[in-house]
C-alpha cells in the first residue's frame, strides 16, 4: 500500500527533473542577456512604450527562438561538453535528456518561435529570427567555433541580432539607431566573452576548441580585449546623434560615457595584470561587462520615457 501511494510522488519528481532538464538545454540565463537588449530596441524604435501585446509577443517568441538555437547548440556540443568541467554536468552529457530528444526539442522550438513572431509581431522579425537561430545554431556552433579563432567575432552576429529582432517588431523596418546599437552588442561581446574563456582556457584546450585565449598568448588577448573595449564604448557614444530624433539625449550619454570609462578601466586592469604577471581575475572584467549592458539598455529605456 505505502509503496503504491509512493509512484504519483515519484512520477512527480521524475517529471519536474526532466523538466528542468529540458529548459536547461535552453540556457535562461544567456537568454537572459539577449532579452536585455531586445527592451530598449523596442522603446527605442516605437518612442515609448510599445502596445502590451506586442511586447508580450516579442519577449516570448524572443525567447523561445534564442532558446531553440541554445538547444541545438547543446545538442551538437554533446561531445566537447562532456570534457569540459564547466559544462559536464549539462542534461546531455549527464545522460538525463537523449541526444534525439533535445534535437526533437530544438527543432519544435524553433517552428514555434518563427510562427509566433510571424504571426503576432512582423514577418521582418520572424525572417531575423530564423536567421539568427540558422546562424548561431549552424554557422557558429558547427563550424566556426570548433575551426577558427575568430568564432567569438562571427558568433557576435546572432548574439546581437535580438536588437534587430526588437526593432523590426515595432516598424516592420530596420534604420540606422537599430544598426547602431547593434554594433556595440556586436562589439560589446568580444571582451565579454574572452574574459570568461580566459577563466576556463583549460577547458577549451581539453576540448580542443580553438577559442582565442587557447590559441593567443595572454598578452595578445589583453591587447584585444582593450581594442574592443574603447569599439564598444565608441559605438555606444555614437548612438546620440543617430538616435537624436529617437529620444535618446542627454541621459544616455553621459550614463553611456560614465559607464564606458568604467568598462575601459576594467579591461585595462586586465591587461596591467597580464603584463605584470599578476593573477589576472579575468571574471571581474566578465561580470562588469554584464553590468555594463545591463545598465546601458537602462539608460535607454529612461532617457526614451522621460
Amino acid at each position: 500500500m505505502t509503496a503504491l501511494s509512493e509512484r504519483p510522488a515519484v512520477q512527480a519528481r521524475r517529471l519536474t527533473a526532466t523538466v528542468r532538464a529540458y529548459v536547461a538545454l535552453t540556457k535562461p540565463r544567456i537568454i537572459e542577456l539577449l532579452l536585455i537588449t531586445t527592451l530598449p530596441a523596442m522603446l527605442l524604435a516605437a518612442g515609448g512604450w510599445p502596445s502590451w501585446r506586442l511586447l508580450t509577443a516579442t519577449m516570448v517568441g524572443g525567447t523561445l527562438a534564442a532558446g531553440a538555437a541554445n538547444v541545438v547548440n547543446c545538442w551538437y556540443d554533446r561531445d566537447i561538453d562532456r570534457l569540459m568541467h564547466r559544462t559536464e554536468r549539462r542534461p546531455l552529457p549527464m545522460g538525463v535528456v537523449s541526444p534525439r530528444g533535445a534535437l526533437v526539442f530544438g527543432i519544435v522550438l524553433t517552428v514555434v518561435s518563427v510562427t509566433l513572431l510571424a504571426a503576432t509581431t512582423t514577418l521582418l522579425a520572424a525572417g531575423l529570427a530564423a536567421a539568427a537561430i540558422f546562424y548561431y545554431a549552424v554557422l557558429y556552433t558547427m563550424v566556426f567555433k570548433r575551426y577558427t579563432r575568430r568564432s567569438t567575432e562571427f558568433g557576435g552576429v546572432p548574439g546581437a541580432a535580438p536588437v534587430l529582432i526588437g526593432w523590426a517588431a515595432v516598424t516592420g523596418s530596420l534604420a540606422w539607431p537599430a544598426v547602431v546599437f547593434f554594433g556595440v552588442v556586436f562589439c560589446w561581446q568580444m571582451p565579454h566573452f574572452w574574459a570568461l574563456a580566459m577563466r576556463f582556457r583549460a577547458d577549451y584546450a581539453r576540448a580542443d576548441v580553438p577559442m582565442l585565449p587557447v590559441v593567443a598568448t595572454p598578452l595578445s588577448v589583453g591587447r584585444q580585449t582593450v581594442a574592443w573595449t574603447w569599439l564598444t564604448v565608441a559605438v555606444s557614444l555614437l548612438l546620440w546623434p543617430v538616435a537624436d530624433g529617437y529620444g535618446i539625449g542627454w541621459i544616455y550619454t553621459a550614463a553611456a560615457a560614465a559607464l564606458g570609462l568604467w568598462f575601459v578601466v576594467e579591461a585595462h586592469r586586465l591587461l596591467g595584470r597580464i603584463r605584470s604577471g599578476a593573477p589576472t581575475r579575468p571574471m571581474q572584467l566578465f561580470h562588469t561587462s554584464i553590468s555594463y549592458m545591463a545598465l546601458l539598455s537602462v539608460a535607454i529605456i529612461v532617457d526614451v520615457l522621460v
